[in-house]
């Protein structure tokens, strides 16, 4: 039988992308094979996400808006053509990325997934004694009723009728559906023990010597020299509570307040993100959450819980472990809801199988890890019936024990062998094996990446001699003698989420390592108990905000002594060397570009003709510091920066120790005034990790720091360690990289499980030990991994 011509639709069996050059990308071409897995490695920075999200998956989404009216558009977020010369053979796109969920209060993983929504349609057809509709179930719907005369119009004739309406929500009233109470810690306002004049305020910038002082006295509500443990009950009431009451002191009208009034107006009001470092601290101490005593932390009113199924109500069933709760559905059977018990069981049994059966659907969402936050958006792709779809991952084993890994590996393989194209960017050697396809990005980050140094097959990859290539078989060893600890931190009966009366004394003096599987309590131990305490520092996965305005310069507190020695260097003021003030180019702001918004289409974003981007205005240029101007200073990679205030003309010893910071954590090749918007998730957790390295603290916690580092950037990250302990610092790393844990001098193993399986500590010692013993998940994969 001769064989057929192949169809011409069915030729098209790559993604060809020709002449990309978004960010760094160096008029980068590549083809991807459809219907295969293909993974993007290089170090970070080296223009993967660039290569993948920024064009292959940026102009497939803009694509498909486009196939919508300009009246729908208008809805929709606008999207630039990316820098490309050629795009063809795209498919649909769908972005799995590692975007943290909102922090919303009212966000949890059951809304965040459809799974409450189906439970509470479950509730309102099932439960009994019948209480009303969906939204009675919910807590954010508030119950309200109302009546009253309206007027309507009738064939011609104007009539006013009485009508009447209710809704019945879910919400608690006490807490509006939050779940928890906040309340304010008055010690942390003031001492009691003192007078205002003997400055007993606490709150930031509270000082008796200006303003507030001459408010204090002159006020003449209290007696500014008695101690406020000794105020008569109305006194205290005037201090603390008083509603905003205009006064006149020595002739100038003011407006005085009460302090709780006053720190809730200016502090507690605002996105605690946004605030300095020490006011943040405060607003830490002030407010204090606690469960709502009404419905002890449900978010429901009374009806809501009054209504069950098998004596069990919706707040029960949301806070049931997942893995318990895919059960208690199994065991529900009627008629008339199959389709919703399918469709929630299929749900429920996905977070099962993705590893997530540890979670509980009241879980709030905003306070899943990266990882956690990723998996829980593939759910709703695990059982689509759609093929021929590019799915997209931005690093999907984050966050995952090795023991994970393997079941991560098998759901994309899954979705590959549905028919659908896989582009995963990854940096675990156990990923990266089982791709079809490998692009390898390089050969360094930022300007001095950008370019495709290999592609081919993953055993192409390990003889093609590029950093990955060389780096894919690394192996760490146990270290052959561990350090002595100078102390110990005891942790007594911690009890925080899963963990079970947890007794453990972290070793100080030494690198300490804990880990365990996703979900065993790791977080819960060390965030729960041990980062409050005095002295600490603790580096967590939240992600760092920016706008396109801020800068690694501006974020670090670099520019402050930069502009100041700029300032004394030409006898001006430092506002001149801020293009966030007075020194910025008047066309444009101080922002570099002019944005043209376009309505429907997506803005442009143009150079601005005056500065040429350099955001300073020409009389500010002109002043020097070093032989340089300030836009050459911030144009500078922090490598280069590094050398420039050490020593010469532009020594400045402020500024040298924080970009040697930077230097430390494997960031020498941004730029000091990169905008921060264009920084990878990796690259913003240790630009954060530098930061609060300069902090006052002799205990480091660090939340994962090998995320987003490509392996050769791993031994950098043990060297960093290294100095850190060397110097003198406790530090303790939660942490799943195997290297990691052969480095350690102590490893800290939770498990057994996950969830309410987990909980414990299974193992305290030396790795050497935890090797030979191979006793946990984790010992044995050590041992696999050292070889051992």
């Amino acid at each position: 039988m001769s064989s057929r011509t192949p169809a011409v639709a069915d030729t098209h069996d790559v993604i060809r992308v020709h002449g990309a050059r978004e960010n760094n990308l160096k008029d980068v071409s590549v083809e991807l094979p459809k219907r295969r897995l293909t993974v993007f490695t290089g170090v970070s920075g080296s223009g993967k996400s660039s290569l993948v999200f920024d064009t292959i998956a940026a102009e497939s989404r803009r694509l498909i808006n486009e196939t919508y009216s300009t009246f729908v558009q208008g809805f929709m977020p606008t999207q630039s053509r990316p820098d490309v010369d050629v795009l063809e053979g795209l498919t649909t796109a769908i972005i799995v990325d590692q975007q943290r969920m909102g922090a919303d209060p009212r966000s949890t993983v059951g809304t965040a997934t459809d799974a409450h929504a189906m439970l509470r349609i479950l509730f309102s057809r099932l439960g009994q004694p019948h209480i009303g509709s969906p939204q009675a179930f919910s807590f954010n719907v508030a119950s309200i009723s109302g009546a009253g005369a309206v007027t309507v119009t009738k064939g011609g004739q104007t009539v006013k009728e009485r009508r009447e309406f209710s809704v019945t929500g879910g919400m608690c009233p006490r807490c509006e559906g939050r779940g928890s109470v906040n309340d304010i810690d008055l010690s942390a306002l003031y001492d009691e023990d003192r007078s205002l004049n003997e400055s007993t305020i606490k709150i930031p910038g509270y000082s008796m010597e200006g303003w507030y002082g001459r408010i204090f006295r002159g006020v003449g509500y209290f007696d500014p020299d008695k101690p406020i443990r000794d105020y008569t009950k109305k006194e205290l009431q005037d201090l603390l509570y008083r509603e905003p009451t205009k006064v006149k002191i020595d002739g100038i009208n003011l407006t005085y307040s009460g302090l709780v009034p006053s720190i809730q107006k200016s502090y507690l009001s605002k996105d605690i993100d946004s605030l300095q470092p020490h006011i943040r601290a405060f607003v830490e101490r002030v407010a204090t959450f606690t469960t709502c005593p009404e419905c002890g932390g449900s978010r429901l009113n009374e009806a809501a819980r009054s209504s069950t199924i098998d004596g069990i109500n919706i707040a029960d069933a949301c806070a049931m472990q997942i893995t318990d709760l895919a059960g208690w559905v199994r065991g529900l059977s009627d008629p008339s809801v199959a389709p919703l018990l399918a469709t929630l069981q299929h749900t429920l049994d996905s977070f099962v199988e993705i590893g997530l059966g540890y979670l509980s659907l009241e879980r709030p969402s905003g306070t899943l890890s990266g990882g956690e936050a990723q998996r829980t958006k593939m759910i709703r792709h695990l059982g689509s019936s759609l093929t021929d779809v590019t799915y997209v991952f931005d690093e999907p084993t984050i966050g995952l024990h090795p023991h994970d890994i393997a079941r991560m590996n098998t759901l994309l393989l899954q979705l590959r062998d549905k028919g659908n194209t896989v582009l995963v960017v990854e940096h675990k050697p156990e990923a990266i094996a089982i791709a079809d396809h490998v692009v390898d990005l390089g050969p360094g980050a930022g300007t001095g990446g950008g370019e495709v140094m290999f592609e081919g097959t993953v055993s192409g990859l390990r003889s093609s001699g590029t950093l990955t290539g060389r780096h894919l078989d690394d192996r760490a060893s146990l270290k052959p003698s561990v350090r002595t600890p100078t102390g110990t931190l005891e942790v007594r009966g911690a009890s925080t989420h899963n963990l079970r009366d947890v007794d453990v004394d972290v070793p100080l003096g030494v690198l300490v390592v804990v880990t365990g599987v996703a979900g065993s309590g790791k977080s819960s131990l060390i965030h729960g108990s041990v980062a409050g305490r005095e002295g600490v520092v603790a580096v967590d996965q939240t992600p760092i905000r920016g706008s396109r305005r801020s800068n690694p310069a501006t974020y670090t507190g670099l520019l402050e002594p930069i502009r100041k020695a700029f300032a004394k260097a030409n006898g001006v003021k430092p506002a001149l060397f801020s293009a966030n003030s007075e020194g910025a180019c008047p066309n444009c702001k101080g922002a570099g570009v002019i944005y043209s918004d376009l309505a429907i289409m997506a803005g442009v974003a143009t150079v601005c003709e005056v500065c040429e981007g350099k955001r300073f205005s020409a009389d500010v240029l002109e002043y020097t510091f070093g032989g340089k101007d300030i836009s050459e200073v911030l144009g500078m990679p922090v490598a280069e920066a590094a050398g420039f205030f050490a020593d010469g003309g532009g020594k400045l010893p402020a500024a040298h120790k924080i970009v040697e910071r930077l230097a430390d954590v494997g960031l020498g090749y941004l730029t000091l005034g990169q905008p921060l918007t264009t920084l990878s998730g990796g690259e913003r957790q240790r630009l954060k990790l530098a930061t609060q390295m300069g902090d006052k603290g002799g205990i480091y916690i660090l939340d994962e720091p090998t995320t987003g580092l490509h392996l050769a950037d791993v031994e950098n990250l043990l060297g960093l360690l290294d100095r850190l302990v060397d110097a003198g610092k406790s530090v303790i790393v939660i942490e799943h990289h195997q290297a990691v844990m052969a480095h350690a001098d102590w490893i800290i193993d939770l498990g057994p499980g996950a969830g309410h399986d987990g909980g414990t500590v299974v193992f305290e010692g030396t790795p050497a030990d935890l090797v030979a013993a191979r006793s946990t998940l984790t010992g044995e994969h050590l041992a696999g991994y050292v070889g051992g």
